[in-house]
């Protein structure tokens, strides 16, 4: 009797389906009233003493068996029923799906970059990690120039002949030794100065600057084309240009748009005057011209520069220019609906 219970033990360890009928018919096989183990059972009493132990531990061991395949069993059809249920029912609302956000740089990154596209500009980037001829030398910014002074670099520790670029105006210097004139292309990207951080600088931030080299470029020419960038950019019709000083332009100046007093904001943010600096440009310095092999009694050019932090702080309004870098999700949700 004990072999013949180690047979049902391999039997029901062996069976598998994934029909509930044919499961049904495994369970009244075995643990209905009239099932195999109740008939075993009942010959428990003709057993002899010294073979009970051994015979009951093969009926509990049989018992154990059917009764967890079955449970196995009827876990798996379960499952595979609730997910045909949940996949196959297509009257079921959809599934939530989080939509994504931009963040504000890249918001306004993407405006600058379609406003000056509109009007021939193309897009030209380069490396990070420059050397000192491109971020300094070729930009006129001579070894020991008092101008080198207003720019806090990091330097590359092995080398000091490498720094971290402080501006996106050696993207031109490459652009300029590999293409001649006329050149009219604006270089987005991130740079680096070693300045204090708080709520209005940070060591890291992005600039765009742009270039525009033709035989004929005026001082005019600059001027127009601002004024289009700021209409587009802020819906701000009026401009000044007031007079200041950059190693690669001559003659330079710094760019203000009136942005006008109609709120405490516009207060606050223009000190009460209505006018807020933007960026600030120039005419091309022939040296530049000269040292990317362009002729300046041929060629002259305009640039400008601005910065992306500040233009989203006065498009959206953000008071913390730390923000941008903290990752905080409850911040760039805000911005969910801006593509």
């Amino acid at each position: 009797m004990i072999d013949k219970i180690k047979e049902l033990i391999g039997e029901a360890e062996a069976f598998t389906t994934d029909n509930k009928d044919t499961l049904d018919t495994f369970r009244i096989k075995f643990i209905s009233k009239k099932g195999l183990i109740n008939e075993i059972f009942s010959e428990f009493k003709n057993v002899p003493n010294d073979q009970k132990k051994e015979f009951g531990q093969a009926i509990n061991s049989l018992k154990n068996a059917v009764e967890g395949k079955i449970k196995s069993i009827q876990d798996a059809l379960e499952s595979k029923e609730e997910a045909a249920g949940i996949f196959g029912d297509l009257t079921r609302p959809g599934t939530p799906v989080n939509i994504g956000s931009r963040h504000p740089i890249s918001l306004v990154k993407n405006q600058v970059i379609d406003v000056f596209s509109n009007i021939g500009f193309n897009v030209s980037e380069g490396p990070e990690i420059e050397d000192d001829w491109h971020n300094f030398e070729a930009l006129n910014f001579p070894a020991h120039h008092p101008a080198r002074d207003m720019q806090d670099t990091f330097f590359v520790q092995m080398n000091p002949d490498y720094l971290l670029r402080t501006h996106t105006s050696s993207v031109q210097v490459r652009y300029m030794e590999n293409n001649q004139p006329p050149i009219r292309t604006i270089s987005p990207g991130r740079v680096f100065r070693n300045e204090a951080i708080s709520s209005r600088s940070h060591c890291i931030f992005h600039q765009v600057e742009g270039l525009y080299i033709d035989k004929d470029v005026s001082f005019a020419d600059l001027k127009q084309t601002l004024l289009y960038f700021t209409k587009e950019m802020f819906g701000k019709s009026k401009i000044r240009l007031r007079p200041s000083y950059f190693p690669f332009t001559e003659p330079s100046a710094e760019v203000d748009v009136y942005w006008g007093l109609k709120t405490e904001t516009d207060y606050r943010i223009t000190k009460g005057t209505g006018w807020l600096e933007i960026m600030g440009c120039g005419m091309v310095d022939p040296n530049v011209l000269k040292a990317s092999n362009i002729n300046p009694d041929e060629y002259s050019g305009f640039a400008f520069g601005m910065g992306l932090e500040r233009m989203a702080m006065l498009l959206y309004q953000i008071g913390d220019i730390r923000m941008y870098f903290e990752n905080d999700v409850r911040f760039l949700e805000q911005f969910k609906s801006n593509f």
